[in-house]
């Protein structure tokens, strides 16, 4: 399930924190588990809680608070639109219909191809430059146009079988 080489980097994140707080590397424990397997399954949570000394459910507490942990499979391309007001004002619901449409998924969903999973997403930070959307929990694009969606999608579609 988790191999030697994830539990050493367990142990390098453990190292930061004093021996009694070494919970507080759930974070960071749950990024490398999703990094290697792509998600977090229960499994693995059950790992972590170990390792850390703590119950697993503050460890699933953790992976269902933020929206960067995948709970189940993704797509090779996540795609997180923003739906909190300020986007939602400048057209943010509209590109998540769009993206919708273009993919031919709902919302939460993936791709027949698995190449693409379409979901919502609380506040970016970037609301000035709504509608934003993040690609794989890292890239961030900005006034993202019905265009500018179409073009992202076709750009990853061409990288992917390049």
């Amino acid at each position: 399930m988790i191999s030697d080489s994830t539990r050493a980097r367990f142990a390098r994140e453990v190292a930061k924190f004093p021996a009694d707080q070494k919970q507080s590397a759930v974070m960071a424990c749950l990024a490398i588990v999703q990094q290697e397997q792509g998600w977090v399954s229960p499994d693995s949570e059950q790992v972590v809680a170990e390792v850390l000394g703590m119950p697993v459910m503050a460890v699933h507490e953790v992976t269902t608070f933020y929206n960067m942990y995948n709970q189940k499979p993704v797509g090779k391309f996540k795609l997180n639109v923003c739906t909190n007001l300020p986007c939602q004002l400048r057209g943010g619901a509209q590109a998540l219909a769009h993206l919708e449409h273009k993919l031919g998924v709902n919302v939460g969903g993936t791709t027949a191809d698995g190449m693409f999973t379409l979901q919502p997403s609380e506040c970016q930070g970037a609301c000035a430059d709504a509608p934003v959307l993040l690609v794989n929990d890292r890239h961030m694009c900005s006034f993202m146009s019905h265009e500018k969606l179409d073009q992202l999608v076709d750009n990853l579609k061409k990288a992917e079988a390049a």
